[in-house]
């Protein structure tokens, strides 16, 4: 017994289109959050201070705040 590859596939309802996530994903719950509220704010803080040096490096390079528009 021989069986095609378009027995094995499964479709959508509308169209005969493949749906190659067939499965959902279990979710996962993460019960510890230690130390996710300090990271965050390290991360937050850290683009903050490269927004601000590259602010003030486009601003002496180019005479614009935003170069191109200010």
């Amino acid at each position: 017994m021989t069986s095609s590859s378009s027995e094995s596939q499964i479709t959508t309802e509308s169209g005969n289109r493949q749906n190659i996530f067939p499965i959902e994903a279990e979710p996962e719950l993460i019960e510890n959050y230690s130390g996710y509220m300090e990271d965050a704010e390290k991360a937050n803080g850290r683009w903050a201070m490269i927004g601000f040096i590259s602010l003030i490096g486009s601003y002496l390079i180019t005479g614009q705040i935003i170069p191109g528009f200010f």
